[in-house]
């Protein structure tokens, strides 16, 4: 125009090329030899082919399922009840690949040895591509064992575990799979689910639920699992759907929660109008009957808050290496090298101490040791690892500017979602709680952290003491120190497990978390050992 040159107003330099395609299970050094160790080897060549696809087309439909929110048609255009949650298809091509390679089902429907570890892996793989789908995932996951111990609901059980995912919404006869969900908070009990006030009355073979839900979990599920008071008490019930002959149940979907994060997965608020409902478990030992599927959930969030700590890392890093800051790439600077390599520590402790809780619960029905130890490794690892992921994803923002903070990298997904899983299945306090309660009632507990931390003894001195000092307060644990007795359990925990796997991390991690050389914030101990060896491990250039 005007006979001026065009011209450009600016160029594009100094920005790392896109994250993807990477391969999530091959770049994780940690993960993969965690899976050998706790016996899992030999599903290996599958977990390869699902990091491979997370780290791809996963991580990319990721952002379409978490963009364009579920929403609820409480009604059709005719004025028909309905009671549906409609999502992005990028939601069911997510959970169509979670449920075909295993995700909610491989503990189930390949019952051998180191099934639950592989499983774990799975779900930690997927949690990267996408968190929201992991609440269904783990909720079907976690119900077959239970659904499984009542022969008439023995085909619900079955369904869930099958590796097939069928969104229609039709009755348990006509569907290739299922998901199912769960309903037990009531909005004046929350943790304290005997306060509940919904009513389970006896009707045939069945019961009639009348009440409500204020948390009612992946509200799209083909069945729930839900708590409520029947003639004898507290009782978990099965809640169809669906009838048998096809016909809606009797429930209402009030709204879906408006939440922080979570977006690919709808929460809801529910009403239940005379559902039919089955009995799973005695009547009245509803919460007996829960507290069998706790020790899954549980090890799911651990995984969940490890896997998320993972993905913020691998974009921190990778954003490190290939950002130019004052003549040299931001990982090049000590400063941001200390903070990167404190990170990839705390991912790795995440990550393996996980792995060994899922290899506990693997061998739980086998072994009364490995059972005891994941009757309180779990809350214990639940407790400290869900409390660790907000603070670390925020550090890991900051290790990319301004741009950790925008929409279009997913680390703001992953800061909404860190807070979740030290909340769901239980906020902290209940974790510290379960943590006492099992040391006082169960002293088998006591014994398999013994033995597991004695495992290692020797080998470090600084470990030594901090575990001689341990082991001396647990005799006199009381309430308002649980939260600090449950930390110093899973520090020593994961240095335990560090130190066994021989790993470069364990020396740093014995140093700066047990010793306290280190301060409060992530980078703040000087000089950390093996840098760049550490960050090599972490992710390959």
């Amino acid at each position: 125009m005007n006979g001026l040159p065009p011209f450009e107003t600016h160029l594009v330099e100094n920005q790392p090329p896109p994250f993807e395609p990477r391969d999530l299970w091959e770049d994780d050094a940690a993960l993969r030899e965690a899976v050998a160790r706790e016996g899992a080897g030999g599903f290996a060549p599958r977990l390869a082919v699902y990091g491979a696809l997370a780290g791809d087309e996963l991580y990319r439909i990721g952002f379409d399922a978490n963009r364009d929110r579920p929403r609820l048609r409480t009604h059709d255009r005719f004025g028909h009840r309905i009671d549906t949650v409609e999502f992005h298809p990028a939601y069911h091509r997510l959970m169509e690949a979670a449920k075909t390679h295993g995700v909610a089902g491989l503990s189930w429907h390949e019952p051998e040895p180191g099934a639950h570890v592989a499983r774990a892996a799975l779900s930690y793989l997927h949690h990267q591509a996408d968190a929201g789908t992991s609440c269904p995932l783990t909720m079907t996951h976690a119900a077959v064992p239970v659904l499984r111990r009542e022969p008439a609901l023995a085909a619900w059980a079955e369904q869930a575990a099958t590796p097939l995912y069928d969104p229609r919404d039709l009755p348990l006869a006509e569907k290739a799979g299922i998901t199912l969900g769960m309903g037990m908070t009531e909005k004046q009990g929350g943790s304290d689910v005997r306060a509940n006030t919904t009513t389970a009355t006896p009707d045939g073979d069945g019961y009639r639920l009348v009440g409500h839900k204020w948390f009612f979990s992946a509200p799209m599920c083909d069945g729930f699992l839900v708590l409520a008071q029947a003639p004898a008490g507290l009782t978990c019930l099965l809640m169809p759907r669906r009838l048998p002959d096809g016909a809606r149940n009797r429930f209402a979907l009030m709204r879906l929660k408006d939440k922080l994060g979570d977006w690919s997965n709808a929460s809801s608020e529910v009403e239940f109008r005379g559902a039919l409902a089955w009995r799973v478990g005695e009547e009245g030992r509803g919460v007996a009957t829960i507290i069998e599927m706790v020790m899954l959930t549980r090890l799911d969030c651990m995984l969940g808050s490890a896997a998320e700590m993972r993905m913020a890392l691998a974009q921190a890093l990778h954003h490190a290496r290939h950002r130019r800051t004052f003549g040299k790439a931001l990982v090049e600077h000590p400063l941001m090298a200390n903070v990167l390599a404190d990170l990839a520590i705390e991912s790795e402790a995440a990550t393996t101490f996980a792995l060994r809780v899922a290899r506990a619960v693997d061998a739980a029905p086998r072994d009364p040791a490995e059972a005891a130890f994941a009757r309180i490794a779990t809350a214990i690892g639940k407790y400290w690892i869900c409390k660790r992921a907000p603070a670390f994803v925020n550090e890991a923002q900051e290790c990319l500017g301004g741009a950790g903070y925008v929409e279009e990298s997913i680390l703001p997904r992953l800061y909404r979602q860190a807070p979740l899983n030290s909340i769901w299945e239980g906020s902290g306090n209940i974790q510290c709680l379960d943590v006492l309660r099992a040391l006082a009632r169960e002293p088998e507990t006591r014994e398999a952290l013994a033995a597991e931390l004695e495992s290692v003894a020797g080998r470090e001195a600084g470990f030594d003491a901090f575990v001689a000092e341990l082991m001396a307060d647990l005799a006199h644990a009381g309430e308002a120190g649980a939260r600090n007795l449950t930390e110093r359990l899973a520090l020593a925990l994961q240095a335990a497990v560090l130190m066994r796997a021989g790993t470069p991390a364990a020396e740093a991690f014995v140093r700066g978390r047990l010793s306290r050389e280190q301060g409060w914030a992530f980078g703040s101990r000087p000089g950390i050992e093996m840098a760049d060896t550490l960050l090599a491990r972490a992710l390959p250039a």
